[in-house]
């Protein structure tokens, strides 16, 4: 299985996406902007892609999602024209090749979370705060729903994803949008839930639901850039093997499925590090002791993600392309401030400077390092305010800047980069999750193996 990244735009591939996208029509005209996006999303899925998915064993494609794709905040609950071409094509491809989907709604109105991931581009979680952003989710979910009892092939919505807000929310609010779309979403859709603090938590959550799949994140920070290398120590992998299970404890409680959503390392790009090889292959040793564990406790899983321009997916643009040869120079940057919260590089010059701010707020406002999500400390809530809101949000029109005076045959090269023959394979990857798609064929009275450890202390790390 693997994840998309599609109706989504991610910020480490460039920036948030409404405020990527009102950048680049600050620079194209209307029809060119409209006409780059839409081609993009076109050669983003081909056949060729779920052609080449489904040759490594793998059978679940989950789909992310921005609701403003579907409307517009000054025009809520009208749907905008064609509005789920896109999504409807790629089920239909998905379908052709006998791979499920699953619909995951990423960013929600007023933002489930205060990250890039949500298109939230504040540091504060409204959609919890307002019944009316709560209601707009629910009322989508069931035009969506609508189009999918015709659909070939079984589907599961996922309402919202790595949810993030200070306790306690109210528990009412939490459950209501699952309670309201599940019974318009049968018989053929499953719900599938994720946990409090971006899939890592489930406080509030005391039963389980009718027809739902619940689901975690299980990122190490031993597969990021700042963590430590995974040398495939016996203490390394029992902490692995630890931190999984605390995030299965509910599902373990509760005997339900587990689907790990997300995981995965990033990797070290060729051009930029002298040591990718070696990086790289602690990366993958990594991926395949987390693969291990997966297999001991027979769990579905979804890696992220399947495409992207050079950092974790499975498939990656070719540096050589006309899009990223466009890029190149403004992705340097944005690695050297340290913009993009995923798999940020050490950096002395930003380092410095936050570190001293942090050091003053915490001598100044020791509770600072208390504040919701604890284990971020102060340092990871200033460079999110810092880093990857104001200072990204100040460079988005230069980003744009790389596109102008581009025509449509040039910003169509910059589109086709993203097709499924243009891409180059991340060989490593892709042969670890190959060899672990098949799981082994267990009998109904199986037993899932006892973890030991999932009560451990160590700190949640990542999302």
């Amino acid at each position: 299985m693997a994840s998309l990244s599609y109706c989504v735009v991610q910020r480490w591939e460039d920036g948030h996406e409404s405020e990527h996208r009102a950048s680049m029509l600050s620079v194209l005209c209307k029809d060119k902007c409209d006409h780059f996006f839409d081609k993009f999303l076109e050669n983003f899925f081909t056949d060729a892609d779920a052609e080449f998915f489904a040759s490594k064993g793998l059978n679940y494609l989950r789909l992310p999602m921005n609701y403003r794709h579907f409307e517009d905040d000054m025009d809520p609950r009208v749907l905008k024209p064609n509005c789920f071409k896109h999504v409807d094509r790629v089920v239909d491809l998905c379908a052709k090749h006998n791979i499920y989907t699953t619909l995951d709604l990423h960013a929600l109105p007023g933002g489930q979370n205060p990250d890039w991931h949500s298109d939230n581009t504040t540091n504060h979680a409204a959609f919890w705060d307002h019944k009316d952003f709560q209601d707009r989710v629910i009322w989508l979910w069931q035009e969506l729903a609508k189009t999918l009892q015709i659909q070939p092939l079984g589907r599961r919505l996922q309402p919202y994803q790595r949810t993030l807000r200070p306790p306690p929310p109210p528990s009412p609010s939490l459950l209501r949008p699952h309670r309201e779309i599940d019974p318009r979403s049968r018989p053929r859709p499953h719900l599938v839930a994720r946990q409090q603090h971006v899939s890592m938590e489930w406080k509030f959550f005391d039963h389980v639901l009718p027809n739902c799949v619940y689901a975690l994140h299980d990122y190490t920070m031993m597969g990021f850039p700042k963590g430590d290398t995974f040398t495939g120590s016996s203490d390394q992998k029992s902490k692995l093997e630890r931190q999984f299970l605390r995030k299965a404890d509910f599902m373990n409680q509760h005997s339900t499925p587990i689907w790990n959503g997300e995981f995965g390392p990033v990797y070290a790009n060729p051009l930029l590090d002298a040591d990718h090889e070696e990086v790289n292959a602690a990366r993958y040793a990594c991926l395949e002791a987390q693969l291990a564990i997966y297999d001991k406790y027979k769990i579905h899983w979804s890696i992220w993600l399947y495409k992207d321009i050079g950092v974790q997916g499975m498939l990656h643009l070719d540096p050589e392309s006309k899009y990223m040869k466009t890029i190149a120079s403004f992705v340097e940057k944005k690695r050297k401030l340290q913009l993009d919260a995923w798999g940020r590089y050490p950096s002395a010059e930003v380092e410095g400077l936050i570190d001293s701010l942090v050091e003053w707020i915490d001598r100044n406002a020791p509770t600072s390092k208390e504040q919701y999500p604890t284990p971020w400390v102060t340092e990871r809530q200033v460079t999110r305010i810092v880093n990857q809101l104001w200072v990204s949000k100040c460079l988005s029109d230069e980003f744009a800047e790389q596109f102008r005076g581009m025509s449509m045959e040039e910003l169509e090269e910059c589109a086709a980069a993203f097709r499924f023959e243009n891409c180059l394979q991340r060989e490593g990857l892709n042969k670890a999750l190959e060899a672990h798609a098949d799981v082994e064929v267990f009998g109904i009275d199986w037993v899932r193996p006892v973890g030991k450890g999932g009560g451990g202390k160590d700190t949640l790390e990542l999302d």
